[in-house]
């Protein structure tokens, strides 16, 4: 039996073991974020908003949440890259070719759409919030769907989604970094340089890694390159033994924790204080909703219908062309990446109200056309 580039039953319970583990903790967690959510904005439309902003906002707590517990998140996304890099579905251009070529055309479509309606150059700077998925989120969604569902999907779902996060820490690192620390940078190429050494030497001692790692964050942070980065850096390149106990421990802890955090401190938006009528923020707010709900299923579909029509892959067993398209709606739910670029992208606290109310509004219409299409479409066995 094939699966995704797996041969036989044997093979496949070890390789779909971990992804187990993995999509249980991520279906659990989507509700967690979602209760956060709803208790940030809650909190930030009370009469004790004031507290929501003095608490959340401040530069302590804000760096807390954004910068330094972030990087636990973004370490937990490189561990999970590193897998599938190595024992996955992109650890071969054969079973990466079509995750990759549906998560392409999941940026290239959104992003599109979102400077088709934005043309000041204050706002064009957002144009990478609609081209992000949360995992999580989306992960919650199908298991609502439960055995309705091939196995085969959720595997489908999860590539596509890693492959998007590569991409969006891509384009963090190109396009959002200010003016470079050239200390900093000389600090995090001898921190990558010890990385990579003791990759070299085979050392598996996973605190070496994590000093080298600190450095490193230490390192981008002064070279202002958002040193968040550096966990990802650090996951990627850890060797399997450590990296697999690393994440089998820190997961929990980030699903349900760090994530969490972020939603409650981040997506309180006070509409109050939020002007529609202003052309800058109503098209901001719509944009990043119509990229999300349209953009994201439109780019995914299209690229892997070509990618198919092209022979560059084939859709997997298990997987139909409706499984496909409920996958690109689950990728519509941009939540908790759309909301951090969001906040790199813009100083403004209007315009960034603005964009969050777009991330939460379009990962609701998108969760929910999810879950329409998945009831109506998949007959429950």
């Amino acid at each position: 039996m094939t699966f995704f580039g797996w041969r036989g039953s044997t093979s496949l319970a070890r390789a779909l073991k971990p992804l187990e583990k993995f999509l249980h903790v991520e279906s659990a967690s989507g509700i967690v974020l979602l209760i956060s959510a709803l208790c940030a904005l809650l909190w930030a439309n009370s009469p004790w908003s004031s507290s929501y902003q003095s608490l959340w906002h401040a530069q302590p707590g804000h760096f807390l949440i954004n910068e330094a517990l972030m990087t636990a998140f973004f370490f937990v996304i490189g561990l999970e890259i590193r897998r599938e890099l190595h024992d996955g579905t992109l650890s071969s251009v054969r079973t990466a070719s079509l995750p990759l070529a549906a998560a392409a055309g999941g940026i290239v479509a959104p992003a599109a759409i979102y400077l088709l309606f934005n043309w000041h150059p204050q706002v064009r700077v957002g144009w990478a919030i609609p081209t992000a998925t949360d995992i999580a989120f989306a992960v919650g969604v199908l298991a609502v769907l439960g055995k309705r569902l091939n196995p085969a999907l959720r595997v489908f779902l999860l590539s596509l989604a890693i492959a998007d996060d590569v991409a969006a820490i891509l384009i963090i690192a190109l396009f959002y970094a200010d003016g470079v620390g050239w200390r900093g940078v000389a600090v995090a190429a001898v921190a990558l340089a010890g990385l990579l050494l003791l990759r070299r030497l085979r050392i598996r001692l996973a605190p070496a890694y994590l000093i080298a790692g600190a450095l490193l964050w230490l390192g981008m942070l002064d070279a202002s390159l958002h040193p968040v980065l550096a966990g990802v850096i650090v996951g990627i390149v850890m060797p399997q033994a450590p990296a697999e106990r690393l994440e089998t421990t820190l997961h929990p802890w980030v699903a349900y924790g760090v994530m969490p955090l972020f939603a409650l401190a981040n997506a309180g938006v006070a509409f109050a204080n939020l002007d529609l009528h202003e052309e800058r923020t109503w098209a901001l707010t719509g944009s990043v909703a119509l990229a999300l709900v349209v953009g994201k299923p439109l780019g995914i579909v299209a690229a892997a219908a070509i990618a198919v029509r092209l022979k560059w892959c084939q859709l997997p067993p298990g997987i139909t062309w409706r499984g496909v398209v409920l996958v690109g709606c689950l990728g519509g739910i941009g939540f908790t990446m759309s909301i951090f670029i969001a906040t790199l992208a813009f100083a403004d606290p209007a315009l960034l109200a603005a964009a969050k109310l777009g991330v939460l509004a379009a990962s609701t219409v998108a969760g929910g056309t999810a879950l329409l299409i998945g009831f109506r479409w998949f007959a429950k066995p």
